[in-house]
């Protein structure tokens, strides 16, 4: 049985919450330190990735505002880099991406 849009949807917007929760009054260098709240992080972005490509396109279409493909593209990226991960990247995307 598939699972309802709106659980997907649901579980994006409480992913957000918990990253701003996570890095809340933290700078970037104490994320980038902090091991375990940035692998939570990723973690989380790895899920708003995949809850995104499982939204359907009439959808998309109807939400053009939202930036669907790099949502599920930064969890491409994030999944497949092997050699260390850019914080400058996840960094900028908690703080100038979500909030938009």
């Amino acid at each position: 049985m598939k699972r309802d849009i709106i659980l997907y949807l649901k579980d994006i917007l409480e992913v957000i919450e918990s990253i701003e929760k996570f890095v809340k009054d933290m700078t970037f260098e104490e994320f980038k330190l902090d091991d375990k709240t940035s692998s939570a992080v990723i973690r989380k972005f790895e899920i708003i990735g995949e809850a995104t490509k499982n939204i359907p396109k009439h959808i998309k279409k109807k939400y053009l505002d939202i930036p669907w493909k790099e949502m599920a593209g930064f969890r491409d990226r994030l999944i497949h880099f092997y050699f260390g991960i850019k914080y400058e990247i996840v960094w900028d995307t908690i703080k100038i991406e979500i909030p938009k």
